[in-house]
């Protein structure tokens, strides 16, 4: 099904984890004895919706680093830029960003057709110094289409600036990254030509790619066995020790209150909404 063809509000049904995030995670959080530490975090931190200050954070984003894969988990990252508020909150479950006229090659959007599956990071580096993931399932709508459901959404008359399509994001995750390696940036203000072909503001050919010649890919190096590796397969310890936990904890009180977890079970491979964390 092409994705601007998607049914409207189209959510997801199959079965949900015990716990948020992925096998690898919850069994890395046993190798390396951080089971406590994961636990109070999906606990206080981790929500299936946007809370009220998620929401007024989003409002004054101007931009999202993306994250998607296709269907063989081939990885590609993405910066998404705009004014304050291009990013638009439908509802505590969904969010929509904008896609502006770009290079035509729809790497994102090519992902997302595939495995919908999503990574947003939001950060502010001027002014509070945190940042804000969410994860969860997207489809691609067309202008037309969305506008016609949320007739609220900012209609931008700046050259370049005129959504073509949006990208839809069920909340599946929402949680904090923490401040303590997120560097203070000061806003320049400067002139933005977003609407420009001209390939010198654009950045030309910043790196000398055209003039580079294209290799043919290297043949991929085989996986080492386990005989290869000195410190052998990573073993489960059974032990449970407490270490310190840094505080990631910069919501207004009562906005995040732990609720008793279940036993701990790993899940399938892709992320689904927690449905216990429901405070």
């Amino acid at each position: 099904m092409l994705p601007d063809t998607a049914p409207p509000d189209a959510v997801t049904t199959e079965p949900r984890p015990t716990l948020p995030g992925s096998a690898g995670e919850h069994l890395l959080q046993c190798a390396y004895g951080s089971q406590d530490r994961a636990a109070r975090f999906y606990a206080d931190q981790v929500r299936d919706r946007l809370l009220p200050r998620m929401v007024e954070f989003i409002g004054r984003m101007e931009m999202v680093f993306v994250a998607t894969s296709d269907d063989s988990g081939e990885c590609d990252a993405s910066l998404r830029a705009g004014p304050p508020g291009f990013i638009q909150v439908l509802d505590e479950r969904h969010l929509a960003y904008p896609e502006y006229r770009g290079n035509g090659v729809h790497a994102s959007l090519g992902n997302i057709t595939e495995n919908p599956h999503v990574g947003l990071l939001m950060m502010d580096f001027e002014r509070d110094l945190i940042g804000l993931h969410v994860n969860g399932p997207a489809r691609v709508e067309t202008d037309e289409r969305l506008r016609a459901r949320h007739p609220e959404l900012p209609l931008d008359g700046a050259p370049g600036r005129r959504a073509e399509r949006w990208v839809v994001v069920e909340v599946h995750e929402a949680y904090i990254h923490c401040r303590k390696h997120i560097p203070r940036m000061t806003r320049v203000h400067e002139k933005r030509e977003w609407g420009t072909d001209d390939p010198a503001r654009k950045g030309g050919d910043y790196f000398g790619a055209k003039e580079a010649p294209v290799d043919e890919a290297p043949a991929k190096a085989p996986a080492p066995s386990p005989a290869d590796d000195p410190t052998g397969p990573i073993q489960v310890p059974r032990q449970r020790g407490r270490s310190g936990f840094p505080s990631t904890t910069h919501l207004p009180a009562g906005a995040a209150t732990a609720r008793p977890l279940r036993p701990l079970s790993v899940g399938p491979r892709d992320r689904r909404r927690p449905r216990w964390l429901t405070s």
